[in-house]
């Protein structure tokens, strides 16, 4: 990596030396514009709207535009006259919580490296970020241009994040916040398992580029000669209108599909019965049921033919005879003696 700038981070009375470097880069495969027939280069020749002539870089200077066809001319001399040409200075303002700033407000990342023996000031000023679990907001010049940033720890690294100015920031402006939206419980609760359904970690190695890859593809086979056939891809009919509660339902099974997950275990987590083991509830309390029912049957039969006068006139001898046998079965042997002598 290349150093695009050179000054000190200056902490209190502390100064500590650095050198910056992009900390990112992209990967965005860029092209030429060429004549279609003979791929020669296609070539832009800077000229002057009024005269009509070639300008050479010499003699090209800033225009501020007032409007009305008004122009304010200004020249490298009236750059060089302000301060941030030769600031080279990273000026620590304060320290605050990392979650009080909104990640909108951050534009591009370098890191710095410690120079010559500005090692331990940087280390120390990287542990002491650490531990306070805070990042440092401070002013920089670059590009000719003030801006503001913070200095936080990453990779064992201080990374100094540019941001925008609040006043760059745009305010939403939409119709919809005017409105009186509402969202139902159930809505909300079924978006929540949808949240919970696709809940991981994240990990960037895991996402790549397929566009760029595959104009990579095509790249390559133009220059090996070669024909790249794409395989075709079967459109999915676009789904009917389905209510909120539906779409969210449907999207956490899906979720949950994707993710291998059993079918009786999604069926626990959002609350219902496996179907395989409703049926066989039901079919077994029916049988309970007509089990019961058969047995009962004799004995309300058997109580209803008591209630009748034939039965009442059936079981009257049945009592009496009991009752006249059970004596000649209880006698004693001097209730026997007692007879004899009568």
């Amino acid at each position: 990596m290349r150093a695009i700038w050179k000054g000190a981070v200056s902490f209190g009375l502390v100064s500590i030396a650095v050198k910056l470097f992009s900390a990112t880069e992209e990967k965005d495969i860029r092209f030429h514009q060429v004549h279609r027939t003979d791929g020669g280069r296609i070539k832009y020749k800077r000229t002057c709207s009024i005269d009509g002539e070639e300008v050479t870089y010499d003699d090209i200077a800033k225009g501020y535009d007032l409007g009305g066809g008004e122009m304010v001319i200004l020249t490298d001399e009236d750059f060089a006259e302000l301060p941030l040409t030769t600031s080279r200075a990273i000026d620590v303002l304060e320290f605050v919580p990392a979650e009080q700033i909104d990640p909108l407000l951050f534009a591009k990342a370098y890191y710095l490296e410690p120079e010559g023996q500005a090692a331990k000031p940087y280390v120390l000023l990287r542990d002491a970020l650490t531990e306070s679990d805070r990042v440092a907001i401070v002013k920089v010049a670059l590009r000719q241009r003030e801006q503001l940033a913070t200095l936080r720890v990453h990779d064992d690294v201080l990374v100094l994040n540019t941001m925008l100015w609040p006043d760059e920031v745009r305010t939403p402006d939409f119709g919809f916040l005017d409105e009186d939206i509402e969202t139902r419980p159930a809505e909300l609760a079924m978006a929540s398992s949808l949240i919970d359904s696709m809940a991981g970690s994240f990990k960037p190695e895991e996402f790549t580029d397929n566009y760029r890859a595959a104009l990579q593809e095509v790249i390559d086979a133009k220059v090996e000669g070669r024909e790249i056939v794409a395989p075709e891809e079967a459109e999915e009919a676009p789904a009917a209108a389905v209510d909120l509660m539906a779409a969210l339902k449907a999207s956490v099974e899906r979720a949950k599909k994707a993710r291998g997950e059993a079918p009786e275990e999604r069926a626990r987590e959002i609350g219902a019965t496996p179907i395989g083991s409703a049926k066989s509830k039901t079919s077994s309390g029916t049988a309970t049921k007509s089990t019961t029912a058969k047995k009962a049957a004799p004995a309300k039969t058997s109580a209803a033919a008591k209630s009748t006068p034939a039965a009442k006139a059936t079981a009257a001898p049945s009592k009496s005879t009991a009752a006249k046998k059970a004596p000649a079965k209880k006698t004693t042997p001097a209730a026997k003696a007692a007879k004899k002598s009568a």
